[in-house]
């Protein structure tokens, strides 16, 4: 009677999440799954059943988005955790001004993405003072415009070593590399407080015991600090891989129409096929959100399954 009791108690105590989770979250997720069936996005459109992901599996743009999506993730996800973790290590240490820096950090991650993305694209302006730096010290960028540059990095850079790159060796377009900038730029400061956290709870008797045993630089991270701390990195790396595949707003505000596709991800597609003009309508774009939320869903559950196993929890917080 006692359990009966507490869980009725639970219950209440739960509904008003539950209330808002299934009014904000789920209900939503049923009616895009109900909008796909359609040709729009009332349910009173035509039924269309599976037409809208026949259509996806033909459709090149579609493919053409989820390959920028991966250069995105594969270009912003492993140098965010990499020069966090740089920095957190820093800032770890007692050093004078240290909490300032550790507000400056944290900075950018508060700032409206829309107004940083502003910001940034007046800095990769061809009138910016970026721009006449770099001209003043010899690598003649006067006149280019980076976020309107479609060609592959590896093909810039092979042009600049003299070597022929292949067209699908190309990589990502210089455009989308100047907004990976950008989202490292804005997630670095979360990523820094998270692994500072982290660092703070590594036991410093055992450090020390290492130490003594002859343990430092590579080998103290590797055996001691990484393993001890990797909750916290497997915790980042499942936050940033999803963060990144639902980056939006960086790439509307400073490539407008998706640069013909260059730096167009699966969301900016989302958005140009239900609400552009021209585009297929919101049932296709409700099919496409769906398949994208598939994407992500077995990509966590990859990672849980490949790397969750090597995480180490105890003495973790």
């Amino acid at each position: 009677m006692k359990w009966r009791r507490n869980g009725w108690v639970a219950l209440v105590c739960l509904a008003p999440a539950l209330a808002v989770l299934g009014s904000f979250q789920v209900a939503p997720l049923f009616y895009a799954v109900n909008v796909s069936l359609h040709s729009g996005a009332l349910a009173g459109n035509e039924w269309v059943g599976l037409a809208n992901y026949r259509a996806l599996v033909g459709e090149r743009a579609f493919w053409q988005s989820l390959e920028v999506t991966f250069w995105y993730v594969l270009g912003t996800v492993p140098l965010t955790l990499l020069v966090a973790y740089w920095i957190a290590e820093l800032l770890n240490r007692d050093i004078r001004g240290r909490d300032f820096y550790r507000v400056l950090f944290f900075m950018p991650y508060v700032v409206s993405p829309v107004a940083s993305s502003a910001v940034w694209k007046w800095i990769f302006n061809a009138s910016s003072q970026v721009n006449l730096w770099l001209d003043k010290r010899g690598f003649e960028v006067r006149d280019q415009v980076w976020l309107l540059q479609p060609r592959g990095l590896f093909t810039l850079l092979g042009e600049l070593w003299g070597v022929d790159v292949p067209s699908w060796a190309g990589g990502p377009s210089l455009a989308l590399c100047c907004i990976m900038v950008v989202s490292i730029w804005t997630m670095l400061g979360f990523a820094v407080v998270i692994l500072l956290a982290g660092l703070s709870q590594v036991p410093t008797e055992v450090l020390e015991a290492a130490q003594l045993d002859g343990a430092s630089g590579w080998r103290l991270r590797r055996r001691i600090i990484w393993p001890l701390l990797s909750p916290t990195l497997f915790f980042l790396l499942i936050i940033f891989i999803i963060k990144a595949f639902q980056a939006f707003n960086s790439i509307y505000v400073m490539t407008p129409g998706g640069l013909s596709g260059r730096t167009a991800t699966v969301t900016f597609y989302i958005y140009e096929s239900a609400f552009m003009a021209g585009g297929r309508g919101t049932g296709f774009g409700s099919a496409v959100s769906l398949v994208l939320l598939t994407v992500i869903l077995a990509l966590t559950f990859i990672q849980f399954r490949v790397l969750g196993r090597r995480v180490h929890y105890e003495g973790a917080a």
